[in-house]
């Protein structure tokens, strides 16, 4: 489940600074793929900190003496780091049912989701979208949009590995942070992660399949949130399915099921 929200997000420009630029480098057809193949996890991480960066500035994010950044606080407030990758993270008030996680450590959790999820369940969210980046899917899903996204062939014919990025490049960045297509093994490794990320911070794990049943709900639903979970789920791996494994392993292990 990559994300508990495709949206599209629009992103201002950044100034642009000066770049070498190489012709001959330019020209040649295969750069693009040749520098997709070999992004590292620092380039990773610094072209999508450019992004969220920019989403920050145009999202409203709540302050620290607000409500749902206080309970967020309280949540997370042992979680540091993911594969020695400083974590941060923020409330964007939007009422949309949506978290996800970035190569560098920002998560962002949308009011909307908060407001239908017990810390539990939301937990078992974070769980799931930090282990996609801790499982190298965000970083496949930029390479992949290295190599089909023309908004992007500027950082193969750029001597500077961390190139100030165009609006363009920002967006298609942004695509592929907030609407990559996990294949169903992907999404799956998410959900083990999720599960035993829940059991590693004390919780019980039951809010993994209880997370998914609450989007569930919330998709049979009406009004807009119905819609864009609903639109979710018509990309991602059947959901019954999803609940099932999920409960048949705590069940297995002898976890209780909450009361709610």
């Amino acid at each position: 489940m990559k994300r508990f929200l495709a949206f599209a997000a629009g992103v201002l420009m950044l100034t642009s600074c000066s770049q070498t630029f190489d012709a001959a480098r330019a020209l040649q057809g295969g750069m693009m793929a040749a520098q997709a193949l070999s992004l590292t996890d620092e380039q990773v991480q610094a072209y999508v900190h450019q992004y969220i960066t920019q989403l920050d500035a145009q999202s409203k994010v709540l302050p620290e003496t607000n409500a749902y950044t206080k309970r967020l606080r309280n949540m997370t407030k042992n979680l540091t780091a993911v594969d020695g990758i400083p974590l941060n993270f923020k409330v964007y008030q939007e009422n949309q049912v949506n978290a996800f996680a970035c190569a560098d450590g920002s998560v962002r959790v949308y009011t909307g989701i908060m407001d239908v999820m017990t810390d539990n369940e939301l937990l078992g969210v974070i769980g799931h979208e930090i282990g996609h980046v801790a499982m190298k899917h965000t970083k496949k899903e930029m390479r992949t949009s290295m190599l089909t996204s023309a908004a992007l062939e500027g950082l193969a014919s750029t001597s500077s590995t961390m190139a100030t990025l165009t609006d363009s490049q920002l967006g298609a960045i942004g695509n592929a942070v907030l609407n990559a297509q996990y294949s169903k093994k992907q999404e799956s490794q998410a959900d083990d992660y999720g599960y035993e990320f829940l059991k590693a911070v004390g919780k019980n794990p039951w809010g993994m399949a209880m997370s998914f049943e609450k989007l569930q709900k919330v998709s049979e639903s009406s009004g807009s949130q119905a819609s864009s979970v609903q639109k979710l789920f018509s990309s991602h791996p059947d959901t019954e399915t999803r609940i099932k494994r999920m409960s048949e392993r705590a069940m297995a292990e002898g976890y209780k099921r909450p009361a709610k």
